[in-house]
């Protein structure tokens, strides 16, 4: 741990028993996930049904991600220097009353892309803003020692929404019309609202100073940047975090390419199913990444909480599992195979998510953490477009078997690379260096 992080315990904000409020905010964060997810699926799938282009299909994919990565780092600074408790209630307000309006356009045949585009984007630039409230307002309702824990909770609960949003989705859509689905995201979020709204804590010295100070956002990310550039740990867990969604997770939005182009023809019998056809395929492998996802939550919040204390050196071994199972995929010679392994990466994915959201809460001062969460949701935010923009089209000219390969085997580096840094760290006399 930081010296400097010592003179700022989090008790400060936190009551006396933080699990009525912690459970309380993931409970109702659930809730909004939940709903947002099942309304996100299906505005995807309508628009694929009602367009069939691909081009509309990235200029959706673009509105909801590039916003989100962009007001993150305005987002950040504003977590530490405001409510955050209003910075998350406030997004949740705001998507609900756009969702609305795009019901009330649909129900009277008066919605067209643009409109679907521009609430994408508001959607977007909401979790932009409260994201990093969130992860910056976890700490400060609780304890230091239970925070690995709490953020493995958080983690299996966004892992379960990956297997039950797509699923409900489909079941939606196919009895309801799309205007009547989209108000199950304003429900929850109404719900999450008044979950988060009956957390009580003492406001901290960041969110004092929101309503008086007078630097602008931008001072604010500068310092937040030079902030996270002094320290090694936090500033190799954000580049290495960035490149990782580069060359890693952006070539996993291709694994429809790589099943229907390295398993076509085949079947797999698992006995309770028999996986044929393409989206059979699919299905399949959503399910065993997001299984392989929960499972790793689960083992952090139960057994790993209690015996795993180094995050720095969880998240390494999580990225070289990570590059060593993504060039797996590429390597499998069957579906059985790659279904195996797909568990293995999801495994490896969730082992490391959430010691980097613990290690970054620990290692960062309590009035600086909603900019490093904000460079986080950033970096990450446009590690992955930006790698789909090359190896998107980089897929229609190399065999997308080996675009898998070589990412996963760049990948493990950076999991050496945290290693090393964590190994110096520990050498450091006054480890703060």
């Amino acid at each position: 741990m930081h010296n400097h992080t010592k003179p700022y315990p989090d008790a400060i904000g936190a009551p006396p028993s933080w699990r009525l409020p912690v459970a309380l905010l993931l409970t109702g964060q659930a809730l909004s996930l939940i709903g947002s997810s099942i309304v996100q699926y299906a505005v995807f799938w309508y628009l694929v049904m009602q367009t069939d282009s691909g081009v509309t299909m990235t200029v959706a994919m673009l509105c909801a991600c590039v916003p989100q990565a962009i007001v993150s780092l305005f987002g950040g600074a504003w977590a530490d220097r405001w409510n955050k408790k209003a910075l998350i209630i406030l997004p949740d307000a705001l998507i609900a009353a756009v969702t609305v309006v795009l019901s009330v356009a649909i129900a009277r045949g008066a919605a067209d892309l643009a409109l679907f585009f521009v609430v994408l984007a508001i959607r977007s630039a909401g979790a932009g803003v409260q994201t990093p409230a969130v992860q910056s307002f976890i700490p400060q309702i609780t304890p230091e020692e239970k925070l690995l824990r709490v953020n493995s909770i958080n983690g299996t609960i966004q892992s379960v929404n990956l297997i039950a949003a797509p699923a409900v989705a489909a079941v939606l859509i196919n009895v309801m019309p799309l205007w009547a689905i989209l108000y199950v995201d304003v429900m929850t979020a109404v719900v999450g609202i008044a979950f988060v709204a009956l957390i009580r804590v003492v406001r901290v010295r960041g969110d004092e100073a929101g309503a008086t100070a007078a630097v602008s956002v931008f001072a604010d990310m500068r310092i937040g940047l030079r902030y996270a550039w002094r320290y090694p740990r936090i500033r190799s867990v954000l580049i290495a975090y960035a490149f990782v969604c580069f060359i890693n997770i952006a070539p996993m939005n291709l694994t429809l390419i790589l099943m229907n182009r390295g398993f076509d023809g085949q079947r797999l019998d698992l006995g309770f199913t028999v996986l044929s056809t393409a989206a059979d395929k699919l299905a399949a492998n959503e399910m065993a990444w997001s299984i392989g996802m929960v499972v790793g939550g689960a083992l952090l919040a139960t057994v790993g909480a209690r015996v795993l204390r180094n995050n720095m050196v969880l998240l390494a071994c999580a990225f070289i599992g990570m590059g060593v199972c993504t060039a797996g995929l590429g390597l499998s010679s069957t579906l059985l195979v790659y279904l195996c392994v797909d568990f293995l990466v999801g495994l490896c994915t969730s082992l490391g998510s959430s010691p980097t959201f613990t290690l970054l809460q620990q290692e960062s001062m309590p009035d600086m953490r909603g900019r490093v969460f904000g460079l986080l949701t950033t970096f990450s935010g446009f590690g992955t477009p930006l790698g789909m923009l090359v190896f998107g089209p980089l897929a229609d000219v190399i065999d997308v078997r080996v675009i898998f390969i070589v990412g996963g085997v760049l990948t493990i580096p950076f999991g050496v690379w945290l290693l090393r840094v964590d190994r110096r760290w520990k050498a450091s006399p006054s480890q703060d260096s």
